[in-house]
Formats: structure tokens, sequence, C-alpha cells
């Protein structure tokens, strides 16, 4: 039996992430969690029977995301800069915290401009540390579509950051 409130709930941060990851706005991200927890506490009794609790609520989260974003508009949206990615302005001087902002948001410009799929594989590999399996399973791809798509992802990654290195002199 699957108790909510130990396993699916510590699960929130990871749906947040992956949500907000496709839609790119942080109200809707907050909104699809609610929804995929409240789908996820519907089905509990069947909870039992999924083999990869994790990746069946990123996969339902994924699925509402997409539904979503199909209804809204496209637009991109710069991170947030998370408390982890925050700067010590103690130890750091005024002209470096813009220059990590300013490499921050270029980096996430173009990580928001590659296409889903990619943007998908390259936020659970490099972001969350996910398994090729792991992926696969969330995305319901083979393992070697996986492996081209990050390896795309990455190559188109350095290209674009190398024309735009003038943020990072």
């Amino acid at each position: 039996m699957i108790d909510f409130q130990h396993d699916i709930l510590p699960l929130k941060s990871i749906i947040f992430r992956t949500a907000l990851r496709i839609v790119l706005n942080r109200e809707e991200a907050e909104d699809i969690v609610q929804d995929t927890l409240l789908k996820l506490w519907q089905r509990r009794e069947d909870l039992g029977q999924v083999a990869n609790l994790e990746s069946f609520a990123l996969a339902s989260a994924r699925n509402l995301a997409l539904d979503r974003k199909a209804k809204m508009e496209s637009r991109n949206v710069s991170f947030d800069n998370d408390t982890h990615d925050r700067i010590d302005h103690g130890q750091v001087s005024v002209e470096q915290d813009l220059m990590h902002r300013e490499s921050t948001n270029a980096i996430a410009q173009i990580i928001n401009s590659l296409p889903e799929k990619q943007r998908m594989v390259i936020h659970l590999r490099d972001i969350e540390g996910k398994s090729y399996k792991e992926i696969s399973e969330t995305l319901s791809i083979s393992e070697s579509d996986v492996k081209v798509t990050l390896f795309r992802a990455r190559n188109e990654l350095k290209e674009k950051i190398i024309q735009k290195k003038s943020f990072f002199l």
C-alpha cells in the first residue's frame, strides 16, 4: 500500500521543476503540481501496482504540462535564480555578480530555445541527475533515443554558447 505522505509528497519539488521546464511559467507549474497530486490521490488505490512511482508521477506531470503548454501561447521566460543558484554577495563584487546573472540568463534563454524534448532530456539528465533508463521511462522513449537527443541538445547548447560568447568573457 502506498503512503501518500511518505511516497508521493516528497516528489512535489521534482514534479514542479519538471512542469516548470515545460510551461516556463511558475504559476502554471504550481497548478500542474496540484493537479498531478490530485490525480495521484484519486488513483492511490492503483498506485501499489506501479513499478516506478517517481517515473509514473513525472510522466503524469509531463502530460499535464504538455496539455497546458498547448493551450498557452508560446513564450520564453528567464530562469528565476533559486536560492541554490545565488552568489554570496559578501564574497564577490557587484561586477562579478552581474556577470554571473547575465551568464545564467543567457544559458537559460539558450536552454529555453531548445525543442521541448531536448529541454526535457537536458533537464532530467544534467539538472536532476537521472539515468538514461529513468529518462527513457519518464519520457516513454528508448534509451538510445535519450542518448541521441542528449547529444544533439548538448551540441546545440555548445554552438549557441559559442555564438554568444561575449556574455562569458
